[in-house]
């Protein structure tokens, strides 16, 4: 009796040392009940408390919570449930004697931060702090506490506790069986509504395996998780737990080795990816007036875009892609059930080598929520979902895939052309309807998997085969094409200044070391485990971030270029840091929902149109089918670079933004070929031109390489893919560098380098011959001068109407123009023109052309290589 009556003076003296601690009588010390009043404001049940303060505060109340935590913990949660009944105000629910309130702590864990692989014996019946990723989870079930029985022939009821081996140390472990009589073998009616239960979960936890010893497999510990700690974590997430940790005895087998587990007190969210962070970033003061003020740059896009990835040479237009893919456009789901996807999805094929699965690693560490799977080591049900067992009851239950897990993130597949054509079908749903859907083994539901995807595969050939057409380099079907709203070709050109340049970039990345480690030292593992839990990492996460970091030659060799055009004109490279890149499409991602204006559908209406009825093009050099969803990739971009730009509208030139990327991934090789041809043509129409030329270099030279710096761009196109009009006549103007400079990308690849080889030699001629000519009247040049000027001066053709001549020569080719062969006479084909204009509704006889503009149409055709025009012979030849 006395050893009882002890042992509750003891619990009765650690809970009043718990309530002093939590509401103390000095004015000066800390207080938490403001802590608490917040907590039940939110609906919590569990209130966050430093174990380094209860440290300071009394040295033996933190010491008996790490080496006694099953008694000091309880006098904590009662501590804190006598506190929340003398607060004021609060309903009766909140105070009365069956809500239960829990102390979760965080800090300085000491000797006792551990991680899976170093828990032992000595840690039993301690507190301890882990570190590890989410492998497995059960179902959440229900766990009685206590259960009421009715009791007929007495006409009363009888109330039963039960405890087990989780659920604390105090009192004995009851069995869980029901009673079906009381004592005078009555018998007893179980009353399931008056019965008190607890949600219950059980997770397994695996170190992370970048700190794994060398060729050791990571481990794993379970993980008991109870009441408001159910469903706090799902697999894959990177998780602090803080718990005690405990054997559950041998179940009543003979063997001497007992189960172990660890009941969780507090579960910390990491972010879902190997550099640590916080998942969410906490975005203050200082960050939202920062955000703003860098959206009112002119240049916010491009400046956006070159920050991401920094380290990695070119690529220019992808890095624009996958900003758009960050920040997504705006889903739709509509009163009749039909949903429109907001997600970018983003392919990328090309020969090895040349950076496609680092952009992936890139977008893993940088996206909020990322799933990093391939595609050999992936099959159908791993990325969709499976039926599994649960080993706890035997019922068939669903396992969830990649995409599932990935809801509202990104999925990242590399090596997508290594899947086989049975898995990769699987997420043809997941791409457009954005659900998965199961019936199996009596299981019929739909899950959401609302992710974008972005994938990186090789061609058929290993390397991409210029000399094929797109579509049999890729080899994947239009099915699944057509899902992906950007698919990008990316080649390793042979060409020597740019091999000198990727060189120096990968050397220099080579020589970069981390600051504060010595030239020369060894690089040692990052191995070590942190002792505190929720403590400086979380303090530092809510500070403001940096805007800018520093430019360093070794680490942004991707942005040298810029760094030195920069300094030829006085201005410093300006280099967005990523934590401030995460805050900036956190905040535009859930915050900005533009509106589609009339001015931006009318230019992405014009801009599919062309790409549709342009079929001199679009049946040869596209890399992917021009449908419907093409529509829809228009407005998804156009959308993206809104939230860029932190603007409520969706403007014109959003979408004219929307157009360039995806004229770039549908015809990189066709659109680098006509600026380059392009600049050639204006070059001797008048001298005004070169200035504009040099301007136009300047203007690029912050983004393109080495060897693009003596090649300037022309303006945007209107109208089809190839649509030209000659040096006479004022292209549509670029917007400035700081709002839109289209000279990102201008590599040519090697398939086009061979085709217009012949034709670059001749115009090469021709520059030199003009350039010692300049001075002398026409009269005086050579016939080779005046053919090329007669292009540009004799018969001007505007872009209108060379697109009105392009469009109605492509439905009569292999119709009413080369039926037969694949020749035709001039005047057959201009009559032939003329002839389907006349009987055009929107047309109409005043559109015809005159046998001279339409020589002047065929020259430009000649030119883009779509015709061949024999200007002796007076023949068209179809290419």
């Amino acid at each position: 009796m006395d050893g009882l009556q002890l042992r509750d003076e003891a619990a009765q003296d650690r809970v009043r040392a718990a309530t002093e601690f939590l509401d103390p009588n000095d004015a000066r010390a800390r207080s938490y009940r403001a802590d608490i009043v917040v907590m039940l404001n939110k609906g919590a049940r569990r209130l966050t408390v430093s174990i380094d303060e209860i440290r300071a505060h009394n040295r033996e109340l933190a010491d008996g919570l790490l080496s006694s935590p099953f008694d000091y913990s309880q006098a904590f949660d009662a501590a804190l449930k006598a506190v929340v009944k003398t607060l004021p105000g609060r309903p009766l629910r909140e105070t009365s004697d069956e809500a239960n309130y829990y102390c979760a702590y965080v800090g300085a864990f000491g000797e006792f931060s551990c991680n899976p692989r170093t828990l032992g014996s000595e840690q039993l019946n301690h507190m301890v702090s882990l570190e590890g990723i989410v492998t497995k989870c059960s179902l959440v079930r229900p766990k009685v506490v206590q259960s009421v029985h009715y009791v007929e022939a007495k006409d009363r009821f009888v109330a039963r506790k039960y405890r087990d081996q989780t659920m604390g140390a105090s009192g004995a472990t009851s069995l869980n069986v029901y009673p079906q009589e009381d004592d005078d073998k009555n018998p007893l009616i179980t009353e399931y509504g008056y019965s008190t239960y607890l949600d219950h979960q059980s997770i397994s936890i695996q170190e992370m395996p970048e700190r794994a010893p060398a060729g050791q497999l990571p481990r794993s510990v379970d993980v008991i998780l109870d009441d408001d700690l159910v469903d706090t974590a799902k697999p894959g997430d990177r998780i602090q737990l803080v718990g005690i940790y405990r054997t559950l005895g041998n179940g009543g087998s003979g063997s001497s080795t007992f189960r172990t587990v660890v009941m969780a007190n507090n579960i910390i969210q990491l972010s879902s990816k190997s550099g640590g962070g916080i998942a969410e970033a906490v975005l203050t003061d200082t960050d939202i007036r920062n955000i703003n003020q860098i959206a009112k740059k002119r240049n916010v896009f491009d400046l956006l875009s070159k920050s991401l990835a920094p380290s990695i040479h070119g690529h220019d237009y992808i890095k624009k892609a996958i900003l758009l893919m960050l920040l997504g456009g705006m889903e739709k789901n509509l009163d009749n059930g039909t949903h429109l996807r907001g997600d970018i999805n983003i392919l990328m094929v090309g020969d090895p080598s040349t950076a496609k699965s680092q952009l992936l690693r890139f977008v893993l560490n940088t996206a909020p929520l990322a799933i990093a799977t391939t595609g050999r080591g992936s099959s159908g049900v791993g990325l969709t979902a499976a039926v599994t067992s649960d080993k706890e009851t035997g019922e068939r239950r669903l396992e969830a895939g990649a995409m599932v897990l990935g809801d509202r993130g990104v999925v990242c597949i590399d090596e997508f052309d290594k899947m086989s054509d049975v898995d990769r079908v699987a997420i043809h749903e997941v791409m457009e309807q954005q659900t998965v859907t199961i019936a199996k083994a009596g299981i019929h539901t739909s899950l959401n998997a609302r992710c974008s995807v972005l994938a990186a595969a090789n061609p058929i050939y290993g390397q991409y085969d210029p000399h094929k057409d797109p579509h049999k380099n890729i080899a994947l079907p239009d099915s699944l094409l057509s899902r992906f709203d950007l698919l990008f070709v990316v080649t390793d050109d042979i060409e020597d200044a740019h091999d000198r340049i990727i060189s120096e970039h990968v050397l220099r990345m080579h020589r970069y070391r981390q600051p504060g480690t010595e030239e020369g030292a060894p690089v040692r593992e990052q191995l070590n485990q942190t002792l505190g839990v929720g403590g400086e990492d979380r303090q530092d996460a809510n500070a403001p971030s940096e805007v800018f970091e520093k430019f360093n030659v070794m680490l942004h060799g991707g942005m040298v270029d810029a760094a030195n055009a920069g300094r030829r004109r006085g201005k410093n490279v300006e280099i967005i840091s990523i934590p401030f890149i995460k805050k900036y499409i956190q905040y535009a991602k859930k915050r900005i929902m533009p509106v589609l204006t009339k001015g931006a559908a009318d230019h992405v209406i014009a801009t599919y149109s062309a790409l549709r009825n342009d079929e001199l093009t679009g049946n040869k050099r596209r890399t992917s089918p021009i449908t419907p969803r093409t529509l829809e990739t228009l407005i998804r971009l156009s959308t993206a670079h809104a939230k860029a730009r932190l603007s409520n509208r969706v403007d014109e030139k959003d979408a004219k933004h929307a157009e360039a990327i995806l004229r770039f991934a549908m015809f990189k090789e066709v659109v680098e070929d006509e600026r380059r041809k392009r600049r050639k043509v204006t070059t001797f129409d008048d001298s005004s031109d070169d200035d504009s030329d040099a301007e136009l270099d300047d203007n690029s030279d912050d983004d393109t390489t080495a060897r693009n710096t003596s090649t300037a761009t022309p303006g945007r196109r209107t109208g089809t893919a190839r649509t030209r009009g000659t040096a006479t006549q004022p292209s549509v103007p670029v917007p400035d560098e700081d709002e839109d400079p289209d000279s990102l990308y201008t590599a040519s690849p090697r398939a086009q380098r061979l085709r217009s080889s012949q034709t670059a030699r001749t115009q090469t001629q021709t520059d030199s011959q003009m350039s010692m000519a300049s001075s002398q009247p026409a009269s005086q040049l050579i016939e080779s001068q005046t053919d090329s000027q007669s292009t540009s001066t004799d018969v001007p053709i505007t872009p209108a109407r060379m697109a009105v001549f392009r469009q109605t020569l492509g439905p009569l080719m292999g119709k009413t123009v080369f039926k037969d062969s694949d020749t035709c006479k001039i005047d057959d084909l201009i009559n032939a023109v003329n002839t389907a204009i006349r009987e055009s509704p929107k047309l109409g006889a005043s559109q015809v052309f005159s046998r001279p503009e339409a020589i002047q149409a065929l020259r430009v055709m000649n030119d883009d290589n779509i015709l061949m025009y024999l200007e002796d012979e007076e023949d068209v030849y179809r290419v």
